[in-house]
């Protein structure tokens, strides 16, 4: 690769290549990326593949100048880049959408745009600047209402928002990271076609980070993977399997097969049942309403939803931390309340979402958490009245090998864990023993492949062992591969069921957004 010195800056609406050399980025002994080159052509849609940890954030933010690489070079239309900083990456027009909104909620979308310009004057001609915007909104793929605070904004019309801002701004290639991770699948595909579409007009050049194969065979032309800090592999997205990307990114590990799966039986008993519950949801101002909602053993029905839409409130009045106004909810046909006692008589487990914060107590040990359901008891059942530290020791040795949770010690603080420990010893504290109910949140989010892998396969054990579970996610993709049927709750309510073999998806994602 020849690289030219001293680039000119590159003109509004035409896409830049970008190539990476030799990218080498060490933190203290730690080295984060190794030798890493990626070549990006002019108007391409580029994705990065690789798990949590592999690298992907740190070259990104090295194209991006929020880190200054230990060793190696960045390109831009084959000529050598000055990256210092983010304000440097802009002059280049480079930009970059996060996966979390970095618009501000009070201010309209117009208000949004003209204010993220290096130089606003002091006194602002909104005439002019409306008139502007109408001709610049006019050459955009996006309709987008600016008038309107960004905070009335569906999720999907704020990304579409971010990523109008960096055009406005003038770049020519965007860093999109999980950018979808917010949107129905509807808006998903809409968002992306538009911007695939404006590479291939030669507008814009795009290196999107993903965890979402079917996004990435659908809209990306090339896909570059990492591993640990490495380059392993990548090419045509045409010629290469998802199991060969997969592969790639986690190494020769074995996946546990999900489909292991036995039909549910009509004679399954039913395990929940919620009727008619009404609650209010965390503003106050909205109603929680479940009308009926019913897990059988041996069953996981799976609850989709855009993100604020109940499932919190839900999984806490599931939980005995939110008072209900009316209705029963019901476990193994009693009353359930989710005390200590009738949550261990009716051995229901909970898996909630950032399981750190809702599940564990972060400065105690692993061994600890590890033993909150039973350190109360004695081996016969009986209440106890010592703790026996050997015991809960030698059981937190046996769970931490048998759910292969990384950690220095029984005795670490359980905080010092990774998110995919934290989760699985959480799992592992849950899923031994007697488990008649599992109420599980979001179990995969932000872990990587083979994790996530491995708790999907943990959970699907216990569904084939005659538990009932009920499985909320964000992932429809999650929902569709384990759920036996899915429920969409929008604003508070169920409003569609159906069977996950014979689901469709547009109709499941049109329920969501609440096309309804």
């Amino acid at each position: 690769m020849s690289i030219v010195r001293d680039t000119p800056l590159p003109k509004a609406g035409k896409a830049v290549g970008i190539q990476t050399l030799d990218m080498t980025m060490r933190f203290g002994s730690f080295t984060a990326l190794d030798h890493v080159s990626i070549d990006i052509p002019a108007g391409t849609f580029h994705a990065l593949l690789g798990e949590n940890g592999a690298g992907k954030s740190t070259l990104v933010k090295c194209i991006m100048g929020f880190y200054h690489q230990t060793s190696g070079l960045v390109s831009v239309d084959g000529r050598e880049a000055a990256v210092t900083s983010p304000k440097d990456a802009a002059t280049y027009g480079l930009g970059m959408v996060y996966q979390h909104f970095t618009l501000v909620p009070s201010l309209t979308g117009a208000e949004n745009l003209v204010i993220s310009r290096a130089a606003v004057p002091t006194v602002i001609n909104w005439a002019k600047e409306r008139k502007d915007l109408a001709a610049f909104m006019v050459r955009m793929p996006f309709k987008i209402p600016l008038d309107r605070p960004v905070s009335e904004l569906a999720a999907g019309e704020k990304q579409k928002l971010e990523i109008v801002k960096q055009l406005y701004l003038g770049r020519s290639f965007l860093v999109l990271d999980e950018p979808t991770s917010v949107l129905t699948p509807a808006e998903a595909d809409e968002m992306l076609g538009h911007v695939r579409g404006m590479t291939e007009r030669g507008e814009l050049t795009v290196l999107m980070i993903s965890h979402k194969f079917h996004e990435v065979t659908k809209f990306a032309d090339a896909v570059s993977i990492l591993r640990r800090g490495k380059l392993v592999g990548g090419g045509k997205v045409g010629e290469l399997s998802t199991a060969k990307m997969a592969s790639m990114m986690i190494g020769d590990v074995k996946l546990a097969e999900l489909d292991t799966r036995v039909p549910v039986s009509e004679m399954a008993k039913p395990v929940l049942k919620v009727e008619k519950v009404k609650a209010p949801d965390r503003s106050g101002l909205k109603t929680i309403e479940i009308e009926s909602l019913m897990v059988r053993s041996g069953e996981i029905v799976g609850i989709a939803g855009i993100s604020g839409n109940g499932q919190k409130e839900l999984t806490e009045i599931l939980a005995g931390q939110r008072p209900t106004e009316t209705g029963s909810v019901l476990v193994n046909g009693g009353a359930y309340g989710a005390t200590r006692l009738e949550t261990r008589r009716n051995n229901v487990r909970f898996i909630p979402e950032e399981p750190l914060q809702n599940a564990c107590a972060p400065r105690m040990t692993v061994s600890e958490n590890l033993a909150f359901r039973t350190f109360d008891l004695k081996r016969d059942g009986k209440d106890a009245i010592w703790l026996n530290k050997g015991r809960m020791k030698k059981r937190a040795t046996d769970l931490i090998a048998d759910f292969k949770v990384k950690t220095a010690s029984s005795a670490s603080p359980i905080a010092a864990l990774s998110g995919g420990n934290v989760q699985r010893a959480v799992l592992a504290r849950e899923l031994t023993g007697e488990v008649d109910l599992l109420i599980v949140s979001n179990p995969c989010f932000g872990l990587d492949f083979s994790a996530v892998a491995e708790i999907r396969a943990r959970i699907m054990r216990a569904r084939n062992s005659g538990a009932a579970v009920l499985l909320l996610s964000e992932d429809l993709d999650e929902l569709l591969e384990m759920s036996d049927r899915i429920m969409v709750i929008s604003e508070g309510k169920l409003v569609y069921e159906t069977a996950a073999r014979a689901a469709d998806i547009s109709v499941i994602g049109a329920h969501m957004a609440g096309h309804h």
